[in-house]
């Protein structure tokens, strides 16, 4: 394990953990944090030994948000730009799938990181605030873009505007979450489905994260022809020469090992 700042990283069968280090601030999110966090998740994807990121963290808390202590009277805008903009981005943009495992409370732009992956695991002792209204300040980080979409704009208007806390089985009825684990077994749980994404087709969950990412605003027809587009990709890539074959050969496809020509 090697330590960048206050983010630490481990690859273990083709999976990524980014651990979110300053527990004793639950985590909460400084310059040194953010910009750590992006550096690493950029490496990640440029990494061909590494298929899954997982980014969770350390201690009793995912991400308590931004850490007060560091904002000043500064331009909020050119913060939000320069730091969270581009780290949501970056997740979002990232060829390989991202999951976002909260292992405690996601608060303020915690709740936005939270939401941000392909795949969002949560331990059952997790939870979700949308607390902005509480210090007066609007939502930010992406979670005017993802908390609507997951769970409507009603729903979303008044999580954000009564800052309601939204617990580990509210949040997997609602959508916000995939699956719950238990704390006890919660980083072994994560791991295990990591590697079993981890086995899946690289490159063909590459380009359905793309085409996803592009029909959240595209239209329909719009939508049927980047699907059309990606599919002659795909369709030409050794992955989908594997899946066929060993459909007809009635085996296992294997997908990490590209088979000699």
């Amino acid at each position: 394990m090697t330590e960048q700042s206050v983010v630490l990283a481990e690859t273990r069968a083709g999976v990524c953990t980014l651990t979110l280090n300053r527990p004793d601030k639950l985590n909460a999110a400084n310059n040194e944090l953010i910009l750590g966090l992006t550096e690493q998740l950029r490496q990640a994807g440029a990494d061909d030994s590494v298929r899954v990121v997982v980014l969770t963290a350390a201690g009793r808390a995912f991400c308590a948000g931004q850490d007060l202590s560091e904002v000043g009277s500064g331009n909020m805008t050119e913060h939000l730009q320069q730091t969270y903009n581009p780290l949501i981005q970056t997740i979002r943009s990232l060829g390989k799938p991202v999951i976002t495992a909260v292992n405690g409370i996601a608060a303020g732009a915690g709740a936005s990181l939270a939401l941000s992956g392909d795949i969002r695991l949560w331990a059952a002792s997790a939870s979700l605030v949308e607390i902005f209204s509480n210090i007066a300040l609007v939502p930010d980080s992406g979670s005017s873009w993802f908390l609507p979409r997951l769970v409507g704009y009603h729903r979303a208007f008044e999580l954000m505007a009564l800052a309601e806390k939204v617990t580990a089985p509210e949040a997997e009825r609602l959508g916000l979450c995939e699956h719950v684990y238990p704390d006890e077994t919660f980083q072994a749980d994560v791991q295990a489905y990591a590697e079993r994404l981890a086995a899946r087709p690289a490159h063909a969950l590459k380009l359905t994260k793309e085409v996803l990412n592009a029909a959240a605003t595209a239209s329909l027809a719009e939508a049927l022809e980047h699907e059309a587009q990606l599919q002659q990709v795909a369709g030409g890539h050794w992955e989908h020469r594997e899946g066929v074959n060993a459909f007809r050969e009635k085996r296992a496809a294997d997908f990490l090992n590209k088979p000699q020509d």
